[in-house]
């Protein structure tokens, strides 16, 4: 599906998925099985979902966002956050049943992520049901944009009302565990974006990807299988994208790490952005770089200040 016809300024993202509490430690020295070191830790709004339809709202971008928190203090901040920032909440779920998602991630003493622990039960609670009550938001957008938290039902209703409207969908894999809920549609989605882990799933692989030309390799194999775009981030290579068109690598930008939470979905919401603004897939990409990159040593999931002069300042050329 095409993004020809579509205005940026009138025509909504809708963005479905995961919103919840992150919650981020970095120890000043390695842990200890069985004790407690001193650490520097952050709450924040975070969500795959509700992380990029911040960050495509801070960019200006009119987007709608479907997910379900619980009916808690977090659950209602999280939703009073997310509306101030520029999305429109009004198709959101509160839970009686379940509490606010949550993830939890450890950090190393260099700001990379040791282990993490996510709760996302919550979500189990975007029945295809509900979503069909939404379908006239589906028929209206000009974009889809999903993560791979919601059930397989979830997906398919999804999938579903975007061919019944011929609205193009993006989707984030999301992890290596969730990753291969996506392999269905891969012939469905406008972009895909994922990690060498993930997309090793999602090719049908034996092993990720290490290093640039290798992912490329991976990410041009995706096109092969149906996807019309995939965004391969490789963590301190840069990203690696490719399409039936181009293929290219852009490097990393060098910066300090504070916080590796969100940069990925900075990056996804600002291609994104590039693309429905008819910027070229490369340029877009280095968009999503510099994105990342401001992310990356923000303490949060979202860098509150994001706008396009500002990705244009930071720019890889």
């Amino acid at each position: 599906m095409s993004l020809d016809d579509f205005n940026p300024s009138q025509q909504t993202v809708l963005v479905i998925g995961a919103a919840g509490l992150d919650i981020v430690g970095r120890p000043s020295q390695m842990p200890e099985f069985g004790a407690s070191v001193p650490a520097e830790v952050r709450p924040s709004f975070g969500g795959v979902a509700r992380n990029i339809a911040e960050n495509l709202a801070r960019l200006g971008q009119p987007v709608s966002l479907i997910t379900v928190v619980g009916k808690d203090t977090f659950g209602q901040q999280l939703l009073e956050y997310t509306a101030q920032a520029g999305v429109d909440t009004s198709a959101c779920l509160r839970s009686s049943r379940l509490t606010t998602a949550a993830y939890l991630a450890v950090l190393t003493e260099q700001s990379r992520l040791h282990f993490a622990l996510d709760d996302m039960r919550v979500l189990s609670e975007l029945t295809s049901a509900y979503l069909r009550k939404q379908e006239h938001r589906f028929a209206s957008a000009g974009l889809i944009f999903v993560d791979a938290n919601l059930s397989p039902a979830a997906l398919r209703t999804v999938f579903s009302l975007a061919r019944k409207y011929r609205v193009p969908v993006c989707a984030d894999a999301t992890s290596s565990v969730l990753a291969a809920k996506l392999k269905p549609y891969l012939a469905q989605l406008f972009m895909v974006t994922a990690n060498p882990h993930e997309a090793a799933i999602l090719s049908g692989t034996t092993s990720a990807p290490e290093g640039p030309e290798a992912a490329q390799k991976v990410a041009r194999d995706l096109i092969t299988l149906g996807a019309e775009i995939a965004v391969l981030p490789i963590a301190a290579f840069g990203v690696c994208y490719a399409s039936s068109e181009t293929s290219g690598h852009i490097p990393a930008i060098r910066t300090a790490i504070l916080d590796p939470t969100g940069a990925g979905d900075a990056l996804t919401a600002s291609v994104i952005f590039g693309l429905l603004n008819h910027i070229s897939l490369d340029e877009a990409t280095r968009l999503g770089v510099s994105a990342a990159s401001l992310t990356l040593r923000h303490p949060g999931t979202v860098y509150p200040d994001l706008s396009l002069e500002i990705l244009y300042d930071q720019l890889v050329i």
